[in-house]
């Protein structure tokens, strides 16, 4: 019953619009309280969260993606993409995947692609006649690449909870990154046979060349950065700071980022990164909770009595976290989760690497599903169309994003296959 009145009052909150954080927060130090435990324990709960070392490169990743955004690096990508493919009927729509794919080695957050390459791509669509539906939803697919390409800022918090090494975990998520790139491009080349006014441009070798030039530098970040995890030279958190340095040096090298910029660069990364540690505090706390009212323990006896099939576990946990998704932040639902799942996917032998890859896919796509959809409020924000218009452009693309899921779910051992041959 205590967990039940926690459960309700937590609802409450999410459905009075109060922010995540907060909603959790509250309820739990009531519960504490009630309870006779320690506010002071409660407080050491809440920062011994977020006071890990391989936490610490969330925010370098962010800041590493407000500088690639500030610099100017998703319309290098755009202009490059563009001049190779302009002549492909429907090419806006496979630049925009494309784009989003080539940022997302930089980026790492879903919320950031969407409103670096939403300002590019779905004002020169309309221009070029794709339909305003159309050219919403593949913009807000596309930027789900990023959470799951490393270097994945979900990844570094799944992989900081589960005591799993990032690096095994990144590698693990490529092939189902690259897979949702290509899903995305076959629903692009089904939808566009639809629109026959799309305009193409002509192919240009010299325009190709020169943004080809453009692009260079940027994609020297994830070499460097994925080169050094993979390769064992680097940490994640030290990859990340790496890789802060050498986007700072190019953009400042390309004049696309002023040092008098720099200010407004630390306080976007600073407002970011301290609602996602908020998160992660508060959400700790609330595990804790369930912990200590054996929630655990009490789902994986009610699994184990309804099944003894690790694909139907992973099938049960895929469908908790896309309902989950619909109203819960996705950073929130991680920390939540994770240390309940974990244990009982062990008892099922489900691979940890495995496990987090496919939380992370379920789990983002709840950033196109109402009421809380954060990208769905930041497309809808940038071009003032309503947010049922993109929700309505999105569906067809989160066919591609499910099939992955069930692929995952499907064959688990697929996803170690990549880890395992880079020894990792």
């Amino acid at each position: 019953m205590t967990i039940l009145w926690l459960t309700l009052a937590i609802t409450a909150l999410l459905c009075l619009r109060v922010p995540v954080a907060f909603a959790f927060l509250g309820p739990c130090l009531a519960y504490m309280w009630i309870e006779g435990q320690s506010i002071g324990a409660s407080l050491r709960l809440l920062t011994a969260a977020t006071a890990s070392f391989p936490l610490l490169a969330v925010p370098l990743f962010i800041l590493l993606g407000v500088i690639a955004n500030k610099g100017g690096i998703a319309d290098r990508l755009f202009d490059f993409a563009l001049a190779l493919f302009g002549r492909v009927r429907g090419s806006l729509g496979y630049v925009s995947v494309g784009v989003s794919l080539g940022f997302s080695w930089m980026s790492g957050s879903a919320v950031a692609d969407a409103a670096a390459l939403g300002k590019v791509e779905i004002p020169a669509m309309q221009r070029n006649g794709y339909p305003l539906k159309f050219a919403l939803g593949v913009t807000g697919a596309a930027s789900l690449i990023a959470p799951v390409m490393p270097p994945s800022i979900p990844a570094v918090i799944y992989a900081g909870l589960a005591a799993v090494s990032t690096g095994a975990l990144f590698a693990a998520s490529v092939v189902p990154a690259l897979l949702m790139a290509f899903g995305l491009c076959v629903v692009v080349f089904v939808l566009v046979r639809r629109y026959p006014d799309i305009q193409v441009t002509q192919f240009s070798m010299p325009r190709v060349l020169h943004t080809g030039r453009r692009v260079l530098g940027p994609l020297g970040a994830p070499v460097i950065i994925l080169g050094g995890i993979l390769s064992g030279a680097f940490t994640p958190t030290e990859a990340a700071a790496v890789g802060v340095a050498y986007m700072l040096v190019l953009c400042l090298c390309y004049r696309s980022l002023k040092l008098r910029d720099l200010p407004e660069v630390l306080k976007e990364t600073v407002l970011v990164s301290a609602a996602v540690m908020l998160i992660v505090s508060s959400a700790s706390l609330l595990g804790y909770i369930m912990a200590r009212e054996r929630v655990p323990q009490q789902l994986s006896e009610a699994i184990f009595a309804l099944t003894d099939d690790p694909t139907v576990f992973l099938l049960l946990v895929a469908i908790v976290i896309l309902i989950l998704g619909t109203a819960i932040d996705p950073t929130a639902i991680l920390v939540l989760t994770v240390p309940i799942i974990l244990p009982i996917s062990n008892q099922f032998g489900v691979d940890p690497i495995a496990l987090g890859v496919l939380l992370i896919i379920s789990n983002m796509i709840g950033l196109l599903t109402p009421p809380v959809g954060t990208v769905l409020y930041v497309l809808s924000s940038i071009t003032k169309a309503p947010t049922g218009l993109v929700f309505r452009g999105s569906l067809p693309f989160m066919i591609p994003l499910l099939v992955i899921c069930a692929l995952i779910i499907l064959f688990p051992d697929a996803v170690t296959w990549l880890p395992e041959q880079l020894g990792l």
